[in-house]
């Protein structure tokens, strides 16, 4: 799938931050979603100002790779965030990767997190805290706009034709996802188990986390 694209349709096809009410900053809001403390890299993304989303977005990709080259001691990635861009999640996992940085979760990792989580060497998670997973979800109002935005460039020339490409995409980003998980230690089962159609995000107890390999020292 071209994510960094479904990115931006999602972008341009939602609605904007209310600007109205201007709430007070907190400081970790002030300190923004990375902090480095000593070899510790920090990434937060409730770390925003109230005009901005508490998400992983491609900004906070160039700002990753920037920090770990001024910082290039950094061992660990802490991780608090509930998702966003996939493209950004994988983008970062790949410069994660590179560093051979070891993760850990304080408070909730989930959806794109977890990719992002998944790169680390040695991977724990603190005492309370959540990994989540959920199937990949497009809305008809997504579908529309991105169907509306690249038809010309890619010679759709009918929703039909966008059928039978969005039918293959998805089962080659299917394998991409399954694989990743398998290559960085999952249990091929639980893999599969984190694809199951449910209403809700599904969490893991942390026995399962650890026989399966999403844990691991």
């Amino acid at each position: 799938m071209k994510l960094f694209r479904v990115f931006v349709v999602v972008c341009l096809g939602a609605s904007g931050p209310v600007m109205a009410q201007k709430l007070p900053v907190s400081d970790d809001a002030r300190i923004g979603k990375f902090f480095v403390d000593g070899t510790t890299l920090v990434y937060n993304t409730n770390n925003v100002p109230p005009d901005q989303y508490a998400e992983m977005d491609s900004t906070d990709v160039d700002a990753f790779s920037d920090i770990l080259a001024e910082n290039p001691n950094t061992k660990l990635l802490r991780l608090t965030s509930t998702g966003g861009s996939v493209w950004a999640g994988e983008q970062m996992a790949r410069i994660a990767m590179d560093y051979r940085l070891d993760t850990r979760v304080s408070g909730e990792c989930s959806s794109a997190c977890v990719t992002l989580f998944l790169a680390g060497e040695r991977r724990e998670m603190d005492r309370g805290s959540a990994i989540g997973f959920h199937q990949n979800a497009w809305n008809a109002d997504g579908l529309r706009e991105y169907y509306k935005y690249w038809h010309r460039e890619e010679n759709w020339d009918n929703p039909f034709d966008f059928g039978q490409w969005l039918y293959r995409d998805v089962q080659t980003e299917m394998h991409n996802q399954l694989s990743y998980l398998v290559a960085r230690g999952v249990d091929p089962v639980f893999a599969i188990e984190t694809k199951r159609e449910r209403s809700n995000m599904w969490y893991p107890t942390r026995r399962q986390l650890e026989e399966s390999g999403v844990l691991r020292d």
